[in-house]
């Protein structure tokens, strides 16, 4: 028998960076690949890039530790300075063990910008659960963070 788990989180950030510059960390390919699709702790196999509604987006390394992790999103909605709406699947080692609707809103703030990144998953054969989904996406946001502050 196969097991569904469904689980939600909500994570909101303030940056000190003005909102074009956080915006741009989401949709200028070479400054998104610099905090979401880097890293020291695994090696990139595959990445695709295409932000536009409809547009498709591809993150695959494997970990030192040998796991294959891939990540393909769907752009559903985005509104320039506002939104994002993706909705997104992940695989470890070619098992599908997620999908999830994700929203990131963006909004301007004296001194910097807000974030608000909330998420539905749907975790699969308790392959994957809630709470690992929201500290992989707390890590993803620090990284935001510290990339932000490099190019300020």
């Amino acid at each position: 028998m196969t097991a569904v788990a469904h689980a939600g989180f909500t994570l909101v950030r303030d940056y000190p960076a003005a909102i074009a510059d956080l915006w741009a960390a989401f949709a200028v390919e070479e400054r998104k690949r610099d905090w979401f699709g880097g890293g020291y702790e695994w090696t990139p196999s595959e990445w695709r890039f295409d932000f536009r509604v409809g547009g498709l987006d591809i993150d695959e390394a494997r970990f030192h530790n040998g796991v294959l992790s891939r990540y393909e999103a769907r752009y559903t909605d985005i509104v320039e300075h506002e939104r994002i709406v993706t909705s997104y699947d992940m695989w470890i080692d070619g098992a599908h063990i997620s999908t999830s609707v994700a929203s990131f809103e963006f909004e301007r703030l004296d001194g910097g910008s807000r974030l608000t990144h909330t998420e539905q998953g749907v975790h699969l054969d308790g392959l994957d659960d809630g709470a690992g989904r929201e500290y992989g996406s707390r890590l993803l946001l620090d990284a935001l963070g510290r990339t932000l502050a490099t190019k300020a």
